[in-house]
């Protein structure tokens, strides 16, 4: 048979076929075919967290609380990928100014060797030293130059507090994809999450670039003469918030913290807005009980505030529910007056009672001073007052490197460390490594059942519809036509489009089945019909289901490997009802569960064909720009093994790659 032909003969399918299939919808315990993978992720993470509350039930002495905090904290740390060595920050104050409230400095550091960051200190008109406060923004377009941002900086260095006010990656002047003109290519959170896959593949993530900005933030407030070095505060909203909660989790340095507009709990989370951009998913920490309280508990029992809104969409009841276990953690431990909450009748945003909550927890904790403060009517800056670096943004300073250049060193440094590796062991330890960091399971190879699908009106005789169910909670749709007199193959599609669109075309495939074989058509899990939908204006270029995804990640499931284990179950099923030889043709995103699927099980596949697919990890991490990108990543793959791995596990004669080219958008 000739494979290249199957390859654009099954392109394309049966007219007038799309007219009888049966959809899913009615088989899932009443959700839609859409919303398969969210129900599905989100009953295994329900799950998890249960356990996760009742290991936190069993924390009730100081020794038990401390084992729990240096077992989350080695977690976490060790899944942002750890933290480089410290490097000289190379500080320059670029500018300055005065008000009537308060001095600022206008400050560029390296928190890497030319990874240029960007700040704005505020700072006292009293005579110091002062104690000093990180303020992580959140997710604005012009970063430290928002309007709340600049306020709550204000009141804390009009207070006696210095506050260093810093661009966080992908916001103000630390955009990694710039346009022509300099301005910025993507939004913020796009941005973010573009990033977040070459970092996901080589074993770290967009988070762990950013709290390393923030621990070197402290470093230059405690370099400085005019910090008091052991009292510093961390306070931030929104994305702040997120940061703030990873920064006073991991560094011991932060006396003090107020998070605002984040803190909830992911049962709450999940079942509300859902998973958020790269940065704020780690990946298995769901797995692992690293839920948000813990970010409180990891630090206890140092002071910490909860600032939060009533109408956030952070789920408030979530908020409570947090703020209750770190309530009672830091009751066990002799400390309840150390946490604390407040609660704005509001909606999201760093909004003037939250600052000043924040402000006032600070001064009792760093100065010592319960007072009551409000907050005046600061005149906030402009963007271009605050502007730190020459052309307005950090890129543009010769030699600067972004998160896209990190991301290619690291892919880079870690092709010698896979090389040795698979020199080092035999080919079953090899595929058994890449089960586990796929999260393929032995559920792959059980045996598989088919339910039929209702109200299908084709001729069974000579095509068939039905449902397969991998494990609980998820149904492929499969399509399967057959010849008169099968004699042949079978032949297996996997692609991204739903079977209506493929199959309600013209027929060239007739001469495979005039031929014997027969095709068998499926919608993998996320593909086709159970495709997850998106309102987000960005998901054309990272994937309508980037929300699962994320999901999966903090899981420690893959699409790879959940897509791998559909594929067995699929091949298996046919096989069991009769023995004819197996081929495979994959199609675009499809094509890297493909591979992983014909090499981990050799044998089972006679040929497999995979079209438009990426050729490597690498490739995709050096060109960020490529879209659809998101759903074929796997956490730290590339320390292990690259695609062209998995096709040298492959007899040559066994595999045709075509048009192996990564789409540009």
């Amino acid at each position: 048979m000739n494979l290249i032909l199957i390859a654009c003969m099954v392109m394309t399918g049966t007219a007038g076929v799309a007219d009888t299939l049966a959809s899913l919808e009615g088989q899932l315990d009443g959700a839609q075919p859409s919303e398969m993978m969210k129900q599905y992720l989100t009953e295994h993470a329900i799950t998890l967290l249960e356990e996760r509350k009742a290991r936190y039930e069993t924390l009730k002495t100081e020794e038990e609380v401390k084992g729990y905090q240096a077992d989350l904290h080695a977690f976490f740390t060790t899944q942002l990928g750890g933290f480089p060595e410290r490097t000289p920050l190379n500080p320059q104050i670029v500018g300055q100014g005065e008000t009537e409230w308060f001095r600022y400095e206008k400050v560029i550091f390296e928190s890497r060797p030319k990874f240029y960051v960007t700040a704005i200190l505020y700072l006292p008109k009293t005579e110091g030293p002062w104690p000093g406060i990180i303020v992580p923004c959140g997710h604005s377009a012009n970063g430290k130059g928002m309007d709340a941002y600049q306020r709550a900086s204000m009141l804390l260095a009009a207070n006696g507090m210095a506050a260093l006010c810093y661009d966080p990656l992908g916001q103000g002047e630390r955009y990694a994809f710039l346009k022509e003109d300099g301005t910025c290519e993507f939004g913020t959170t796009l941005e973010h999450t573009i990033l977040g896959v070459g970092a996901i593949m080589t074993g770290t993530s967009t988070a762990g670039y950013r709290v390393w900005d923030g621990m070197r933030a402290i470093d230059y407030l405690q370099s400085r003469p005019d910090i008091i070095p052991d009292r510093i505060g961390c306070t931030g909203n929104s994305g702040g918030g997120t940061l703030t909660s990873y920064l006073m989790a991991l560094d011991e340095r932060i006396l003090c913290a107020a998070p605002s507009c984040y803190i909830t709990n992911f049962e709450k989370l999940l079942t509300t807005i859902g998973p958020q951009d790269a940065e704020q998913n780690i990946h298995g920490q769901i797995a692992k009980g690293l839920d948000h309280p813990d970010y409180i508990h990891l630090r206890a029992p140092r002071p910490t505030l909860i600032c939060s809104a009533t109408q956030d969409f952070f789920d408030i009841t979530g908020t409570w529910q947090a703020f209750r276990e770190a309530k009672r953690l830091f009751s066990r431990l002799g400390y309840s007056e150390r946490v604390d909450l407040i609660e704005n009748d509001a909606e999201h945003g760093f909004a003037r009672p939250q600052r000043e909550a924040a402000a006032r927890w600070m001064s009792r904790w760093l100065l010592g001073k319960d007072q009551v403060i409000t907050e005046p009517e600061f005149t906030v800056l402009t963007d271009e007052e605050l502007r730190c670096t020459p052309q307005g943004q950090v890129m543009l300073i010769e030699g600067a490197q972004s998160v896209l250049d990190l991301n290619r060193q690291r892919a880079g440094e870690l092709a010698e460390k896979r090389t040795v590796y698979r020199q080092g062991v035999d080919d079953d330890t090899f595929r058994g490594k890449i089960r586990e960091l796929i999260g393929l399971t032995d559920e792959a190879e059980s045996k598989v059942e088919a339910l039929p699908a209702p109200g299908f009106t084709g001729d069974t005789a000579k095509a068939e519809l039905f449902f397969i169910q991998p494990e609980p909670g998820i149904l492929l749709r499969v399509y399967l036509q057959k010849p008169a007199a099968f004699t042949g193959d079978y032949v297996i599609l996997c692609q991204e489009k739903p079977l209506e669109d493929v199959l309600n075309q013209d027929n060239p495939g007739t001469s495979l089945l005039a031929a014997g074989h027969a095709v068998c058509w499926v919608e993998l899990r996320g593909m086709g019909e159970t495709a997850g939908v998106s309102v987000a204006d960005w998901t054309k270029q990272v994937g309508a289901e980037w929300q699962d995804y994320f999901l999966a990640y903090m899981l420690s499931k893959s699409y790879v490997g959940m897509r791998t284990m559909d594929i067995y179950a699929v091949a298996d099923f046919l096989r069991s009802r009769e023995e004819h030889p197996l081929h495979m043709v994959a199609l675009g995103q499809a094509t890297v569960p493909a591979l992983h699927a014909a090499a981990l099980r050799p044998g089972l596949f006679t040929h497999v064909i995979l079209q438009g697919g990426i050729p490597s990890w690498t490739e995709a991490v050096n060109t960020p720009r490529a879209a659809q990108q998101l759903v074929n990543a796997v956490h730290d793959a590339l320390s292990w093994y690259d695609l062209p791995d998995l096709l040298a596990l492959l007899p040559a004669e066994a595999v045709t790659v075509t048009d192996a080219t990564v789409p540009l958008f």
